[in-house]
């Protein structure tokens, strides 16, 4: 070989040298990068999506049936992560879901009506109203006696 030949050789090897080093390092980048990557957990995923009063509805649902919820939650985030859903929910929405997959999340429900321009529940109403009935029936029925 001639010398030429052999400083070839000698470039060709240092050469591959910093190759190697340079894949080694881009392989401890990368190991690195998913330790640092903080995980989101699917409820959050879910929560960033909910819309009005359906935390509330999840809060129930959890409460009343928190394995299934689980399984739920985690496959509505898959499908949220993957890009599936990208509207927002709301609580009506997720209580369909929960009903159409067989689970009957109860909610605390009340109605309120306007009563002399304040907001009062139906059953404080009814009440009301029913008092004064009795009070008006008791007085125009005469005493007969």
């Amino acid at each position: 070989m001639t010398e030429e030949d052999k400083e070839l050789e000698l470039l060709k090897a240092k050469r591959m040298l910093e190759m190697q080093k340079n894949i080694s390092q881009r392989q401890r980048i990368e190991d690195v990068k998913p330790v640092s990557a903080p995980q989101v957990s699917a409820r959050d995923v879910v929560l960033k999506q909910l819309g009005y009063r359906g935390e509330e509805v999840l809060q129930n649902a959890e409460a009343q049936f928190p394995n299934e919820t689980r399984v739920v939650v985690e496959k509505l985030a898959e499908l949220i992560k993957g890009g599936d859903i990208a509207e927002i929910i709301d609580g009506g929405k997720l209580l369909a879901l929960f009903r159409s997959v067989g689970i009957r999340v109860r909610m605390n429900t009340t109605i309120s009506v306007e009563q002399d321009g304040k907001m009062v529940s139906w059953s404080d109403k009814l009440k009301g109203d029913s008092k004064s009935l009795s009070e008006s029936s008791s007085e125009e029925i005469p005493d007969v006696s």
